[in-house]
């Protein structure tokens, strides 16, 4: 196992900056997941960091060691793709053994290697079919196989399972997640999936467009994330945002924002949640859709922080164990989680409370959190 460190990293492309001052370290045996939109330059910072693009400023380190003009083959690292990268003329054996025999490892060596790294897998029974011969999730274990045999200092995973229907991807999310608490390497996963990136990370780096957002542990992100991108990014469905300007009720801090038509709604914000902010300057409220209730079950203990929303209903969406509805609000739509026997019909008027200690408040300009 080695720690990996990146400082003050960039990258352009002639006169495009793709990575700028990107900070990250990952501990020994630590999963990192890197995730954003397309195009965020998360692909681009893990090409970097296995030797595939070079770097135009900043320092990489595997294990202490600056490996900025180290050659991929010498950085000790191990490569899952997107596209698998299997020889279709090899068998699965063949495939695994590829690397080793490169590097001049002794054939009994490659086979005990093989059969150890097979059975983790369980993928023995499929070490004599070519690639063709294999489903999809056979595929990405063989590749994962492939990796491991080589027994790296760093793992690194590119999007390994976007080509995989949804089905599948979750148990594969599930295998791998079992896989890294067996082997314990650390590992740099990019995804573009939130879901994925949430469940399988000790902590996770957010990009967008070229910058790092924020690297926390995914519940931090979760619950007290940096800025609106952020909160909108990670979460599904996604925060919900809505203008509004801070007030007092009965000397307690509070924000107001537009309910249903014609109305607006006060609700009580935590002690200190607009440090330096005077009442009438304009906030952003972020609020879950967890994060709203129906008035007969809504809790939070402390009733001083839940506040009382009304707002027609547009669209109801049953989906098995939860009820995800759309609420017209301030001229925008909101989404609301219901256990499906509280759920509304379209047309009419939710009533609801809003539990305002999970309540995130942003700045309107700088769309950072306060």
């Amino acid at each position: 196992m080695a720690s990996l460190t990146i400082s003050d990293l960039r990258k352009s492309f002639g006169a495009v900056e793709v990575l700028k001052d990107v900070n990250l370290g990952a501990e020994a045996g630590e999963f990192i997941a890197l995730v954003g939109p397309s195009g965020c330059g998360k692909s681009t910072l893990l090409a970097m960091i296995a030797g595939l693009e070079t770097v135009t400023s900043g320092e990489i380190r595997i294990g202490g060691r600056l490996v900025n003009d180290v050659a991929p083959r010498d950085r000790d690292i191990a490569m899952v793709f997107q596209s698998y990268a299997l020889y279709p003329t090899m068998s699965v054996r063949e495939n695994m053994a590829f690397g080793m025999e490169s590097r001049g490892v002794p054939r009994a060596a490659q086979e005990a290697a093989i059969a150890r790294v097979a059975a983790l897998l369980q993928i023995e029974p499929l070490l004599k079919r070519k690639p063709g011969q294999l489903s999809g999730g056979q595929r990405q274990r063989v590749a994962m196989g492939r990796a491991l045999v080589r027994d790296p200092k760093l793992f690194l995973f590119d999007e390994p399972l976007s080509n995989l229907d949804a089905k599948l991807r979750v148990e594969m999310r599930t295998e791998i997640k079992k896989l890294h608490q067996r082997v314990g390497k650390t590992t740099i996963y990019v995804t573009h999936d939130q879901i994925e990136a949430m469940t399988l990370a000790s902590r996770i780096a957010v990009m967008h467009k070229g910058v790092l957002q924020q690297f926390d542990r995914p519940r931090s992100i979760y619950e007290r994330p940096a800025n609106m991108f952020v909160a909108g990014f990670m979460g599904s469905p996604p925060m919900n945002f809505l203008p509004g300007r801070l007030s007092d009720q009965d000397g307690s801090p509070a924000v107001e924002v537009e309910a249903a038509p014609g109305s607006t709604a006060l609700l009580p914000l935590p002690p200190g949640a607009a440090p330096g902010r005077a009442a009438g300057q304009a906030v952003v409220l972020g609020v879950r859709p967890e994060h709203f209730s129906v008035v007969h079950r809504a809790r939070g203990g402390d009733g001083a922080r839940l506040g009382t929303f009304r707002a027609p209903v547009e669209v109801v969406e049953p989906t098995g164990s939860e009820t995800m509805v759309v609420l017209r609000a301030g001229g925008r739509e909101i989404m609301v989680r219901y256990e499906p026997e509280d759920a509304p019909e379209p047309g009419q008027t939710a009533d609801l409370r809003v539990d305002m200690s999970k309540a995130c408040l942003f700045d309107p300009e700088t769309e950072a959190r306060l």
